[in-house]
């Protein structure tokens, strides 16, 4: 393991998960969660704060501000904390508990848009809201996630290559579409490189990115309310949208299997699988899914019983566990006392 002196300066790049097992096919799960932001969002943090440094734009004494559903807010909270620059982070409600808290504890403060924008959702919201921190105080410093190169630039010179590395056999890859950085990075790479490699971009029923209608959207991560500026669809081979239901109850399977992860993970896998059953039937080629992060972020929605039956009604969870059986029961008198033996 390596010794580092910054927490950016860690990045697991290497790790996939062989879902078989699970999902009964050919399908990898390339994970992007363990490092100290918890989120594949450190690399665009650390590339998009390093170039900006670089270009003069980010001095001592600049207060970093950006607009984020939670990862990228994290990830730079971590960086700012590690460089020493202030940090303001703007959220909506759809930003889990559990995410704000990260920030803040990290020493970056929250701003939370309450209201949605009535035609740019709240994303729109979120934005102008930065802007008029902008305009307020020329300190403030806007990364501006959704227009910046550097953040596609990030994965094209490393999530890409690593995948590439290790499936040089590999047909489809598909990757969830937030502010399209990842998607664009990864695609743009394949294109170049490996051109056999088709690129699937997985969205949220709800978003606007690909030009179908808007709806509310609950679970964070995948999906916007404008469409990014960075996408180009010239470089994807095809798109797939998912419900959130099916989000859920596949982020249930996997953690039903002792894998938790985050809703976007959930998203993207959902699905590939939808597009594979559909495209390849036989299960002929192999294919690898971007994971963002991991699930301890979500315990309080994707994983509270509670708040997914209120959001998605009572019959969400049916079915999921079944393959396990009921648990075993607990014996009162073997929980209190000495031991049984």
């Amino acid at each position: 393991m390596p010794i580092i002196t910054a927490p950016h300066e860690f990045h697991v790049e290497d790790l996939f998960v062989n879902l078989q097992p699970v999902f009964g096919r050919r399908l990898y799960l390339k994970c992007e969660g363990f490092n100290f932001a918890g989120s594949i969002k450190l690399k665009a943090a650390v590339e998009m704060v390093t170039q900006a440094e670089r270009d003069g734009v980010l001095t001592k004494g600049s207060i970093l501000v950006e607009s984020s559903s939670g990862n990228l807010g994290v990830a730079l909270s971590v960086v700012a904390a590690s460089k020493g620059y202030r940090f303001v982070c703007i959220i909506d409600p759809r930003c889990n508990l559990a995410t704000r808290q990260l920030i803040e504890t990290v020493g970056g403060e929250v701003h939370m848009v309450t209201e949605p924008d009535p035609v740019t959702g709240f994303l729109g919201a979120r934005l102008a809201h930065v802007r008029q921190l902008c305009a307020s105080d020329d300190r403030y410093v806007w990364l501006n996630q959704y227009t910046n190169q550097a953040n596609w630039l990030s994965h094209y010179r490393r999530t890409a290559p690593a995948i590439a590395q290790r499936f040089p056999d590999l047909k489809w890859l598909f990757v969830g579409a937030g502010t399209t950085g990842t998607l664009m990075g990864c695609a743009r790479y394949f294109h170049d490189r490996r051109a056999e490699v088709r690129v699937i971009a997985v969205d949220a029923v709800g978003s606007v990115t690909f030009g179908t209608p808007a709806a509310a959207r609950m679970i964070p991560g995948l999906g916007a309310g404008v469409r990014p500026p960075m996408l180009d669809e010239r470089y994807l081979h095809d798109v797939v949208h998912v419900d959130e239901r099916d989000t859920v109850r596949i982020c249930h399977r996997l953690a039903d299997r002792g894998f938790l992860f985050g809703g976007s993970t959930g998203t993207a896998v959902s699905g590939a699988l939808d597009w594979l059953t559909r495209n390849d039937p036989l299960d002929e080629g192999s294919a690898v899914v971007l994971s963002p992060d991991l699930g301890e972020r979500y315990v309080d929605t994707v994983y509270h019983r509670a708040w997914l039956q209120d959001i998605f009604g009572e019959d969400i969870l049916d079915g999921i566990g079944a393959e396990r059986g009921a648990p075993e029961p607990v014996l009162a008198s073997a929980s209190v006392g000495a031991p049984a033996w």
